[in-house]
Parts: C-alpha cells; sequence; structure tokens
C-alpha cells in the first residue's frame, strides 16, 4: 500500500501541479503584466474541478445509500459542479459572486424537491433532501474556495496551499507510521496520532516557508502560521470524511485511486482547509 501511496501520490501531484501551471500559462497569470489583461482567469483548473466534485459526489451517494439515503440526483450533482466552480462563472457571464451563489441554491433545492416528489413523493423528503442538500454544502460550498484562491489570490497561492495541506496528509502518515503511540481521535480513525499531528505541521510549515521564499508570498511568521494552520484543519478535515465512512461501514469511498481509496480519500483533506487558505490570504496579503 506504501509504495502505491507513493507511487500514485507523485503522479496525482506532478498532474496537478503541471495542470495549474498551464491554466496559468493559457490565462496569462504567470506574468502579471499579462494577467491583468485576462478576464477569465483559471479554465482548466475550473474543468479539473467540475470533474473531480463530480466523481466525489457520485462516490458521496454511495455512502449515503449505503445507510438508505437517497441522493437526488442528477439535480444535486449539477448543482453540486455549478456551486463548486461558484469562482469561475461570474467572470463569463458578468453577475455578482453572490446573486450566482445564491440563485444556484435556489435553483437546485427547487430542483431536489421537484425531483422527490416525482421520484418517492412524501416518502422520506427529509432525509433525501436533507442528504442532497447537505452534499453541496459539504463537497461544493468547501471546494469552491479552491478556485477562489486561484482567481482572487493567483497562481503560486494555489500551488502553495495544495502542496502544504498535501505534505501535511504525507507527514502525518509518516510520523503515524513511524511514532504514532497516542489517538488522536479513536472512535472516528484509530489511525491518526498525535505524533502524526506532529509530522502534518512539520512537513507543511517546511513547504510553506519553502514556497514563501521562493515566490515571496508571504513573510515568515505569517508562513510559519499558514504552515501550522493548514496542517491542524487539514487534518481535522480528513476526520470528517472518516465519520461518514465510519457512519457508513466502508473503509474507502471507493477504489478509484490505488494506494488511496476513493476521490473523496484524497480529496479530504483540501475541503476544510481551502477557506482557511482563501480568508489567511486575502486577510494577510493585503
Amino acid at each position: 500500500m506504501l509504495k502505491h501511496r507513493l507511487l500514485f501520490g507523485t503522479l496525482m501531484t506532478a498532474f496537478v501541479t503541471g495542470l495549474v501551471i498551464l491554466d496559468g500559462w493559457l490565462d496569462g497569470s504567470l506574468t502579471a503584466s499579462a494577467a491583468d489583461d485576462r478576464q477569465i482567469r483559471a479554465t482548466v483548473l475550473t474543468v479539473l474541478v467540475a470533474i473531480v466534485i463530480g466523481l466525489a459526489g457520485m462516490e458521496f451517494s454511495v455512502l449515503a445509500a449505503a445507510k438508505g439515503l437517497i441522493v437526488l440526483n442528477p439535480t444535486a450533482l449539477i448543482g453540486l459542479v455549478l456551486l463548486a466552480t461558484a469562482w469561475y462563472w461570474p467572470q463569463v457571464f458578468h453577475v455578482s459572486r453572490g446573486t450566482y451563489l445564491l440563485s444556484i441554491a435556489a435553483f437546485t433545492l427547487a430542483g431536489v424537491f421537484l425531483q422527490q416528489h416525482a421520484r418517492s413523493g412524501t416518502d422520506g423528503v427529509l432525509a433525501n433532501c436533507g442528504i442532497s442538500c447537505f452534499m453541496l454544502m459539504y463537497l461544493g460550498m468547501l471546494a469552491a474556495f479552491v478556485l477562489g484562491i486561484r482567481i482572487d489570490v493567483g497562481l503560486w497561492p494555489t500551488l502553495m496551499f495544495l502542496f502544504a495541506v498535501k505534505s501535511a496528509d504525507i507527514g502525518a502518515y509518516t510520523f503515524g507510521s513511524l511514532f504514532g503511540r497516542h489517538k488522536l481521535a479513536p472512535r472516528v480513525s484509530p489511525g491518526k496520532t498525535w505524533e502524526g499531528m506532529a509530522g502534518a505541521t512539520v512537513f507543511a510549515t517546511i513547504i510553506s516557508l519553502a514556497f514563501a521564499a521562493v515566490f515571496g508570498i508571504l513573510k515568515i511568521w505569517p508562513a510559519l502560521a499558514f504552515g501550522a494552520g493548514i496542517a491542524v484543519i487539514g487534518q481535522l478535515s480528513d476526520l470528517t470524511e472518516s465519520m461518514l465512512k465510519r457512519d457508513a461501514r466502508q473503509k474507502d469511498s471507493s477504489n478509484r485511486v490505488p494506494g488511496f481509496g476513493g476521490i473523496l480519500d484524497v480529496i479530504d483533506s483540501p475541503l476544510f482547509a481551502a477557506p482557511f487558505a482563501y480568508l489567511f490570504f486575502t486577510l494577510v496579503m493585503r
């Protein structure tokens, strides 16, 4: 498992890094002067987010089904993808981001109720509509901040965030495997340890300092705070997905990614870390 994890983790990191840099080259974000001339940014990353979140939504639907809950697809999936890409579309249609978000939320909610009525009438309304809306919030709203970082903050801060949060996963896995003795949340994930949390903090902080030094994104102390915050929130975000899997009596969300499990198992840590990173960048980099 460790061999597959290292191999596919490296390949995924290289692939996503390449796409983000290609994205920046295509829309001019690699150079400040070119970026200022472009009205629409992050098209390639938007497509990637849409695909990944769509697959994650399908896996979430399977977890829900294991508990006897029905996610009302395709309505919920369409709304999920539109919500996760919320930072992109206002560039195209020239509407405010707030108007777009509220409109997508309202029309998706209406569509969910219509599909529930057509499918099951009043049987399971609270459960099915509730789990469908939860998926929208958990996956769509949180994932939207990844594009928020890319469009509002920049290309290199986006890579800094992605590398920091995934290096925290590597640090947690490494330190937990080598030194793990004290359980972090035994009722949720018996494999998580405080030693792993320490490893996550060390790895994420090193990566944050490296990006800050090379690209001038943050000064030393903010970079230290960013790395530590990303590590802690990323590991707690990982635990939230573990709660879902444990409730559904599933070890992994699927077997799509060798060494990791499913798409949800890959993106779990960045979900809650993305809003933190967005707020940190927008407040500290002013």
